[in-house]
């Protein structure tokens, strides 16, 4: 197996002309996506929204929201052309900084469990899982489960 190095990677916080190319990654990689309204909306709400760029195009997104101690990834996408380079867990750890950052202790998330390479990457990185969402999920063929997981932020050392 060959390792491939990370590409050069920016993280910067998204904006509204964002919006476009965010809904159309999202549109690319689910069959149940948010609307390019949903991001707007979290915009507004102040939800801490980053989007990922690799050599000029946008290779991904991640949405948090921080509140009372605690933060929950709400979306989280590397675009099927960067996958497997190592973005989502440079987008995650981002993300999992800014709730620290906001002051956050606790970090949450669901996942489907028909995406297993997700929850690897959220093993990986130091989730667990800590129940199940019953028919959170639409699908193709009826309702599917969440797993929801979580992790606890080391405040860092100084």
């Amino acid at each position: 197996m060959v390792a491939v190095a990370r590409p050069h990677a920016e993280v910067r916080a998204m904006r509204r002309e964002d919006l476009p190319g965010v809904a159309a990654l999202e549109r690319a990689a689910y069959d149940f996506p948010w609307s390019e309204g949903i991001f707007g909306d979290c915009l507004k709400a102040g939800h801490p929204s980053w989007v990922l760029w690799v050599e000029g195009e946008m290779a991904g997104y991640g949405v948090l929201s921080v509140a009372a101690g605690e933060a929950h990834v709400l979306n989280l996408c590397i675009g099927q052309n960067h996958r497997g380079l190592g973005l989502g867990r440079h987008l995650l750890r981002r993300l999992l900084d800014v709730a620290r950052w906001n002051g956050a202790e606790r970090v949450f998330l669901e996942v489907r469990p028909s995406n297993p390479r997700a929850i690897t990457l959220y093993d990986r990185i130091g989730f667990n899982e800590i129940g199940r969402r019953p028919n959170y999920y639409p699908g193709k063929r009826g309702r599917e489960d969440a797993i929801v997981m979580a992790i606890e932020l080391q405040l860092p050392e100084y």
